[in-house]
């Protein structure tokens, strides 16, 4: 495992057959576009969740999509990508840093660069944004980067993502848009809800690192639990808290709203039925089509309290 004195240790140097600089599209393949979603769609389901008018305010809500994946997100990538330079060897050697195609401290630099940008951004949406800006990173640097490296605890790094890609970015949404004040109680409690369960869609993407990680002494879920202990925990704990929320919506008088939730964990139990056959074979197509089901009913849920359920 690498030390703290390893951050300043290039990662790949520069070969005379080698760039010296990465290009623009090795950059861009560092900040995992495709990583962006969640957290910009919890922060459109927290502006939603809201009850606010959209007039008037949808600068704030492109601000904070921006800040929410291409810039805090995509910080969030390049730091851990940095850190795990060395389980990259093993697991993706395609990867940028261990490729070579960004050599050097090319990738640190780049996650200090974004970090501060990402702040300087948030200001604009005031306290709550650049608060929840500042956690957002903090969680993300804790994660990935030594003496914490949260990552090595499968339990308490999927907990820091999931609550900084789901619970986080959607109270965020929610306060901007009510100009800074404390989101709606049942808003933040579908939030941790949500939260919750994203913590087993993480575990979904420790499936295909389960050498490396083993070899680095990452303890992911999957080497701590065995890959079948793992699996039928993420399914659980995804399932759960998503039955929790169709009682609140019931209970707050949104039975249409409920009914389609708890339609949409029916859709998701038996998509996991293949899933649980073959965790490791799975995990990425379940990935691809479950995990859409899943953010579905946050969205659902987010409309329930914008329409009769109550809203922040």
């Amino acid at each position: 495992m690498a030390s703290p004195l390893s951050i300043l240790t290039p990662a790949t140097p520069a070969t005379p057959a080698g760039p010296a600089r990465p290009s623009l599209v090795t950059v861009a393949e560092l900040f995992k576009p495709i990583t962006w979603f969640p957290p910009m769609w919890a922060f459109g389901c927290g502006v939603v969740a809201s009850g606010q008018p959209l007039q008037g305010r949808w600068w704030i809500v492109l601000v904070g999509l921006l800040l929410a994946g291409p810039l805090v997100c995509a910080t969030s990538q390049a730091v851990n990508d940095w850190f795990d330079r060395h389980v990259d060897a093993i697991n993706e050697p395609h990867r940028p840093i261990p490729s070579g195609r960004m050599p050097g401290r090319w990738g640190l630099s780049i996650a200090i660069a974004w970090t501060l940008l990402s702040l300087l951004v948030a200001l604009v949406l005031g306290s709550w944004g650049f608060g929840a800006a500042a956690i957002g990173l903090a969680l993300a640097w804790a994660y990935s980067a030594p003496p914490l490296r949260l990552k090595r605890n499968g339990w308490w790094g999927n907990a820091a993502c999931s609550l900084s890609y789901e619970g986080l970015a959607w109270c965020t949404g929610a306060a901007v848009m009510a100009a800074g004040a404390m989101p709606h109680p049942r808003s933040m409690l579908l939030a941790l809800l949500y939260s919750v369960g994203a913590h087993g869609i993480m575990t979904l993407n420790d499936f295909k690192a389960i050498e490396g990680d083993r070899r680095m002494g990452i303890g992911s879920l999957p080497v701590r639990l065995g890959v079948g202990g793992a699996a039928r925990v993420a399914c659980g704990v995804m399932l759960l808290p998503q039955l929790v929320v169709v009682g609140l919506l019931g209970l707050w008088g949104a039975p249409l709203q409920a009914a389609a939730v708890a339609g949409l964990v029916v859709t998701q139990a038996l998509m996991m039925r293949r899933f649980l056959a073959d965790p490791r074979a799975q995990a990425l197509w379940y990935s691809g089509f479950g995990v859409p089901v899943f953010v579905t009913g946050m969205m659902v849920s987010a409309f329930a309290l914008r329409f009769g359920a109550g809203g922040a």
